[in-house]
């Protein structure tokens, strides 16, 4: 789009000469002759530049200046025929770019503009990337370490496609973030960003929530809806939790991204829309499919480009730059006097292992800020849950499961050790699998000194496998 002009100017032959001057530039140019009638263009054309009279009919032009706010204002070249150095000092002061005396020459006119444009556009470019990645950040997403660059990245590249994401990752890992972040990325950062959750909604109702429903389409349809997709017509939809939702409307909703339509409940007429797809789940998508609860062709429709959100406890020094940023943004919406945290705090941070991921993090964060009022934040202040794990030797899974803390021995003894209580001599040797399994998983905790990934990968299990584990020895001990 060619840059929108405003010129303000009461002289309308002066106004006239200046739309000329700029004709050969290709710029759309719009002509006020009072303030009045600038301010009322000015929220109607939203100029990218102002060409403003100071001296017009009905008010000053620097206090049209004064009332320009906001982050994307434009810019401002104040033209008089009666310059003094202390108005060009109040007119820079007030927001203003250049300052220019008239009689104007046609050259001068317009170099002094397209430099004005420049600035602009050079001033939105490094806005975009401060808000993108300054400090370890992309849009909403924050993380310096090497899994999050690698997610980054794919976002980058996704994001002028409209081919569908797939997001993985355990809960708490921010998958809505990713998603927003796909969605920012992308042409389509204007349009809307919709997201579903279908583990939310009842399975009766998620169909008449994607797709809308008409009045009296079912009970308690006292009024046109529009769904998700409606609303999403030129932005993104995302579905959250989609291996929630039922498998019976998998189907239409396979024939929906297929083709781009669908059907109201209770209409028969076709809607048609452009929507881009962003879907994440909890689970294993592949697991899925081969329970037969999730359809193999959504399956391979859906999972085009693939993000794995990585859990909080891989992600190194990223949980200090995040609970950095949570501990500022939680302060300022709680009125907290904050400063900063201790490096005991820091250290207890980096050596818990949070099983709830971001989300847990970012409820300790405000626990601690709403019961203590202190400007510095020390280990004493973070709940007792956590500085318990980290101030004792016995790591969380011992403590939890109430057993005595084995000392790390060789792997070529514990595995000596264990071949001779899993010989079976008699029928009365035999144990229950799931004890076998428990003492197992218990002693490459204990070998890998509490590190429950790394016992995981020795393992060849995912995390979440243990700690899903230990959970259900928890209930059974109940």
């Amino acid at each position: 789009m060619p840059p929108k002009i405003l010129i303000v100017e009461d002289t309308e032959s002066l106004a006239l000469m200046y739309q000329s001057y700029l004709i050969p530039t290709g710029m759309t140019t719009r002509v006020a002759a009072t303030g009045a009638d600038a301010l009322a263009t000015i929220a109607e054309f939203t100029p990218d530049l102002i060409l403003l009279d100071v001296m017009l009919p009905d008010m000053n032009g620097l206090d049209i200046l004064s009332s320009l706010q906001g982050d994307d204002q434009p810019q401002v070249i104040v033209l008089t025929g009666h310059a003094t150095k202390e108005m060009a000092i109040q007119a820079i002061k007030l927001g203003a770019n250049d300052f220019l005396e008239k009689p104007i020459e046609a050259d001068r006119f317009r170099i002094t503009i397209n430099n004005a444009l420049k600035l602009k556009d050079l001033k939105s470019t490094v806005e975009k990337y401060q808000a993108t990645y300054e400090n370890g950040r992309f849009f909403d997403l924050i993380g310096s370490s090497r899994a999050m660059q690698s997610v980054y990245q794919i976002i980058n590249s996704a994001a002028v496609s409209k081919a569908t994401v797939f997001i993985t990752g355990e809960s708490g890992t921010g998958k809505e973030l990713c998603a927003k972040a796909v969605h920012q990325a992308s042409p389509r950062a204007s349009k809307p960003f919709i997201a579903l959750n279908c583990a939310a909604i009842p399975k009766d109702l998620i169909e008449s929530e994607i797709f809308g429903h008409l009045k009296g389409a079912f009970t308690g349809a006292i009024a046109n809806r529009e769904g998700a997709a409606g609303q999403a017509n030129g932005g993104t939809l995302f579905l959250d939790e989609l291996c929630e939702m039922d498998i019976n409307l998998q189907s239409k909703l396979l024939r929906f991204i297929q083709t781009g339509c669908y059907q109201q409940v209770g209409s028969e007429k076709e809607t048609k829309v452009d929507v881009r797809f962003v879907c994440a789940t909890n689970r294993d998508p592949l697991l899925e499919v081969q329970a037969g609860r999730f359809r193999e062709d959504l399956y391979y429709r859906l999972h085009v480009i693939p993000i794995n959100l990585p859990p909080l406890r891989e992600r190194g020094r990223d949980i200090i730059e995040i609970a950095e940023a949570l501990f500022f943004k939680i302060s300022k919406e709680e009125s907290h006097p904050y400063k900063g945290i201790s490096d005991d705090v820091k250290r207890a941070f980096l050596d818990y292992t949070w099983p709830g991921n971001v989300r847990q993090l970012e409820n300790t964060v405000r626990n601690t800020l709403v019961l203590n009022p202190d400007e510095w934040i020390d280990l004493d202040m973070v709940p007792a849950l956590l500085s318990s794990q980290n101030t004792n030797a016995q790591p969380l899974v011992q403590s939890a499961l109430n057993v005595a803390p084995l000392a790390p021995t060789t792997r070529s003894v514990d595995n000596s050790s264990l071949e001779q209580r899993t010989t079976l001599g008699t029928m009365q040797d035999i144990e229950p699998l799931w004890v076998i399994e428990k003492r197992y998983i218990e002693q490459a905790i204990a070998l890998c000194q509490s590190n429950i990934p790394k016992a995981a990968a020795l393992l060849d299990v995912s995390p979440s496998t243990i700690y899903r584990k230990i959970k259900g020895w928890e209930d059974a001990q109940a």
